[in-house]
């Protein structure tokens, strides 16, 4: 069993930068939290954290922020590109290099895909990625893994179900190569030909030896499901606005469909939502999103302390 030691002054990059283990420790600090919210309060008193932003962001944004104040550290930054020296041509080489001078660590969300490779090359404190282009987004998966964990007491031996933009979903392709490490899982995706899953996913699921189906209907899937994970078609991914226009509400989950479900199914989204899920599902015991919410302040809470060095 690795100690929290290893995890202090680490970057987190992508979701296999931690091994199943280190993650382990992750989820049980945040349980601790969770239960005990005196817990590492105060820990992260006089550290800083770097909030890079250049593409909008609310909820990994704030949770970031609320988890660090919550610590008792604080936060500078920036919420867009354009409120920065990126705006002047500044690179993001050097936009990491002054941030890292002025902090204990650094998170940030880019529109470029491998940007927080690089920037975790060029600075001296940790990197947490927050989302880079449509490649990866490890601290939603850790949110979404610990949501799994906490509300059906496993992680492995279940079949869980994506529906929607499966090709330019970074939180889907950063769910589906975590839960590929875990044992007995089935893997149901689900969009329409336009947005299926990338080649070099299905190759990397195939080289796991990961089950895994490629579907078009959510509704002949819903009774197989432990875990429904829904996505919206991300407009901000589109060259074409007519393609946008036609794929958009492709997939609306509603009472209907959820009647097929089983009874300790549940719903992740890792939101903002625009019609995919209906609003009558909120009520449902089954739906889960905005509990994910919240457990991803948990995490980002555990994570921060355990970069820092703040907890044994």
């Amino acid at each position: 069993m690795p100690n929290i030691e290893n995890l202090k002054n680490r970057s987190l990059v992508e979701p296999e930068d931690f091994s199943l283990d280190e993650m382990g420790i992750l989820f049980s600090i945040a349980e601790k939290i969770e239960k005990d919210d005196k817990y590492l309060r105060d820990s992260c008193r006089g550290k800083l954290l770097a909030s890079l932003f250049f593409e909008p962001s609310t909820r990994t944004r704030l949770s970031f922020e609320a988890a660090m104040l919550r610590l008792g550290g604080n936060c500078l930054g920036f919420a867009d590109s354009g409120s920065s020296s990126a705006s002047k041509g500044e690179s993001l080489a050097d936009t990491i290099r002054m941030a890292a001078s002025y902090t204990d660590a650094i998170v940030m969300r880019n529109p470029k895909e491998g940007a927080a490779l690089l920037a975790s090359r060029y600075s001296h404190v940790p990197v947490i990625n927050a989302g880079d282009g449509g490649h990866h987004h490890p601290t939603q998966t850790l949110t979404d893994l610990l949501t799994i964990k906490r509300l059906l007491g496993k992680i492995d031996n279940l079949t869980v179900g994506f529906c929607g933009d499966l090709k330019f979903g970074r939180t889907v392709h950063s769910l589906a190569k975590a839960l590929a490490r875990y044992e007995k899982i089935k893997l149901i995706f689900i969009s329409p030909e336009e947005l299926v899953l990338p080649d070099y996913l299905k190759s990397h699921l195939k080289k796991q030896n990961i089950a895994f189906e490629e579907r078009e209907s959510l509704d002949k899937s819903m009774s197989e499901l432990d875990v429904l994970y829904m996505t919206r078609v991300q407009r901000e991914r589109f060259f074409n606005e007519d393609d946008y226009i036609r794929l958009k509400d492709t997939y609306v989950l509603n009472s209907e469909k959820m009647s097929s479900g089983k009874e300790n199914l549940i719903v992740l989204h890792p939101l903002p939502r625009v019609n995919e899920i209906a609003v009558e599902i909120d009520s449902d015991k089954r739906a889960a999103y905005f509990k994910q919410a919240k457990f991803g302040m948990y995490i980002r809470m555990a994570l921060l302390s355990a970069i820092l060095g703040v907890v044994n």
